[in-house]
């Protein structure tokens, strides 16, 4: 990962760096690795770094004469039954749009391509014949080549002893060989990751998982075919298959049983380590891809390599900027390295030196976890993403594990009423109500929840719905110059009277979108901010970093100490007015403003607007009044009809209202 960046800075014109390096290059993760690169990926900008990383490997040697070890074989994973069939079916859209070839094929092909395999249970495969392996070693030490020769830098046996932050807003590097002094730094430490960012109070939610794989003895049956298959994946199985030689490397997935490792701190003085092999915990996996590989079963074992692989919460590396840290980066995390080691490295640069991406990061931003992410949560959510590696990713699915963090005092009794629930920066957030509380039952095709949302939505549209909106991100800026702080940034006029409202966009140098948010004006010199949960750090930071030393500007976040409720609907209006002496007509209330009011006795800033297009109002209120407040909104809606209603509602009618979602259909890459 690092190696990446320092390649694609000098590629960038930044030269003026240093890749400062404990031991010796790789050898940390990278040396153990399998080397696999595949273009299979449930993600579409992830997509783009995957085929970034097989299209350089295929140029690398070309470019600095020095040997990759690239092995273009492609791949195929097998598919099993129907999910999986239309998890293929997904990908292979995402695939296309991307430019990568990719062939749903059939068994008999699936043989063609790998006479090895079994598929005698198998319903498809997808091929994707650009995949491929690299050697670890040699690819990383091409790229550093590469780097060096444009003038950037490595010192080798240099590990940092501390760094801390100087009064001009530079970084203070101590190393084992000196000081160094940067206007930037990249934490790309590996699965020293946590330990690094721990010097200058960063706790980065990472955790290392023991992988193992075997390399076997020559199997005849290989050595016979004359040509090298691709490398192949088997969900059931939870492993990868690749040629090594005349034999096979294995390496399994636990679905269950994996292992941390460091997970109180890493020995800085480890390097090149494995961690001692462990075969009988692979035996469940190693027999089922005996039975997809039968020449396996009789095959010895010429080694086992057992190391530790960084893996996050939910699966995606860590690049972009580290929450709070003006100029310290983040490019660290990644289980499979060798894959988005290039990329990463490319679209870091660009962010750095142009201050925005060709891509969409989002969910490669370090941001997308708040302060509630180390600990047990990204220790659970690790090993939980860990056992899922090879399983079908079902739209609409939230695992369990490392949950709840977050609720709100509405979550027993939303619970009650059947609420089915998603955990959304944190926050466990409404998706449906199940009439008779049953879990969905997943499907890229219409869910369980397909007739339940539905008498959401009819009943919002014919009359009205009360929804736990705390999940989104709430902001005061106060102070004299707090208006100027946000016409500055807000694409949109700020609102000129008190009780204005106004939906903005905050951009890049370059107009992409980067923050979505509403601006309330309260006073003069006190705003009140709205945007999406999962952008709490990232538009916090951005806010910030724009204040002027010599502005009086307060940035509070108040996302934990305000409740949200969204009563939506034609009837709405009859439901509040019982509860508020506040006169809500359309000629004193008017769309798209917003007062200080009391609700049932409960202070409020109420807002008149409403994400699924229909009358509404928001009501922010202090958090320890919501149970009180929903209780008496449900009290005078009842005559009404008022129901529940969650987010997969609330999607559907913002959709059909053509309301755009910041994360969506608003990105960097969107003008």
């Amino acid at each position: 990962m690092g190696v990446g960046l320092l390649y694609h800075l000098a590629h960038e014109g930044w030269t003026d760096t240093v890749l400062v390096e404990k031991d010796e290059l790789t050898s940390g993760s990278t040396w153990h690795a399998a080397g696999l690169v595949p273009h299979f990926i449930g993600s579409l900008n992830m997509a783009k770094v995957h085929a970034y990383g097989a299209e350089l490997y295929t140029k690398l040697e070309e470019e600095t004469g020095l040997h990759t070890g690239w092995h273009g074989c492609g791949a195929v994973r097998l598919a099993r039954n129907d999910n999986e069939v239309d998890w293929f079916r997904y990908v292979q859209g995402m695939l296309e749009l991307v430019g990568v070839e990719s062939h749903l094929i059939g068994p008999s092909e699936i043989v063609e391509l790998h006479p090895l395999l079994d598929v005698s249970d198998i319903a498809m495969g997808i091929h994707t014949p650009h995949d491929g392996w690299a050697d670890p070693s040699a690819t990383t030490n091409a790229m550093a080549a590469g780097a060096r020769r444009l003038g950037a830098q490595v010192v080798r046996h240099n590990r940092v002893i501390d760094m801390s932050r100087l009064t001009d807003g530079r970084w203070e590097v101590i190393t084992e060989k000196g000081r160094i002094v940067a206007e930037h730094v990249v934490n790309a430490a590996g699965h020293y990751g946590p330990q690094l960012g721990a010097m200058v109070g960063l706790e980065v939610p990472i955790v290392s998982m023991i992988h193992q794989y075997i390399v076997t003895e020559a199997i005849p049956e290989m050595a016979a075919l004359g040509f090298e298959p691709p490398v192949a994946r088997d969900p059931r199985a939870s492993c990868y298959f690749r040629r090594e030689q005349d034999g096979l490397i294995i390496g399994p997935y636990e679905t269950e049983g994996a292992k941390t490792y460091g997970i109180d701190g890493i020995d800085w003085d480890l390097s090149f380590h494995l961690t001692p092999p462990e075969v009988e915990r692979l035996l469940p996996w190693l027999a089922l891809a005996a039975e997809r590989i039968p020449s396996f079963e009789q095959a010895g074992i010429k080694k086992v390599v057992s190391g530790p692989i960084t893996h996050t919460p939910d699966g995606g590396y860590l690049m972009g900027p580290a929450p709070g840290l003006a100029n310290y980066w983040m490019c660290v995390g990644a289980s499979i390295g060798i894959t988005q080691g290039p990329g990463a490295g490319k679209f870091l640069a660009q962010w750095m030196v142009h201050g925005q991406t060709e891509i969409n990061v989002a969910e490669m931003d370090p941001r997308r976890y708040g302060p509630y992410a180390p600990g047990d949560y990204t220790k659970e959510r690790s090993i939980d993403e860990y056992h899922e590696m090879y399983q079908v990713r079902m739209p609409g699915e939230y695992r369990e594990a490392g949950r709840p963090v977050k609720r709100t005092p509405l979550y027993e009794q939303l619970d009650a009423k059947g609420a089915q629930w998603q955990e959304v920066w944190g926050w466990e957030r409404v998706q449906y109500f199940s009439p008779d509380g049953s879990p969905e039952l997943h499907s890229f095709r219409r869910s369980s929840a397909f007739d339940p949302v539905g008498e959401e939505v009819r009943a919002v549209r014919e009359r009205v719905g009360v929804a736990d909106l705390t999940a989104f991100s709430k902001f005061e800026v106060t102070g004299k110059d707090a208006a100027a702080l946000l016409d500055r940034l807000a694409a949109n006029k700020l609102p000129t009277r008190d009780g204005g409202l106004r939906l903005t966009h905050l951009l890049t140098d370059l107009g992409g979108i980067e923050c979505e948010m509403t601006i309330t004006r309260l006073a003069p010199d006190r705003f009140y901010l709205n945007s999406a949960i999962v952008g709490e750090q990232h538009d916090l930071d951005w806010l910030q970093a724009d204040i002027e030393p010599d502005e009086d500007v307060t940035v509070t976040d108040a996302t934990n100490h305000l409740g949200m409720l969204g009563v939506s609907g034609p009837k709405s209006r009859d439901v509040l007015q019982k509860l508020t002496d506040a006169d809500l007509t359309n000629e004193s209330f008017r769309w798209l403003t917003g007062r200080e009011i009391e609700v049932a006795g409960v202070p409020c800033i109420a807002l008149r607007v409403s994400y699924v297009g229909e009358l509404g109002w928001e009501l922010h209120h202090p958090m320890g009044a919501m149970l009180e407040l929903y209780e008496a909104i449900q009290g005078a809606g009842a005559e009404h009809g008022i129901v529940d209603f969650g987010s997969y509602a609330m999607n559907v009618m913002r959709i059909e209202k053509a309301y755009k979602a910041w994360g969506g259909e608003l990105t960097t890459e969107i003008t």
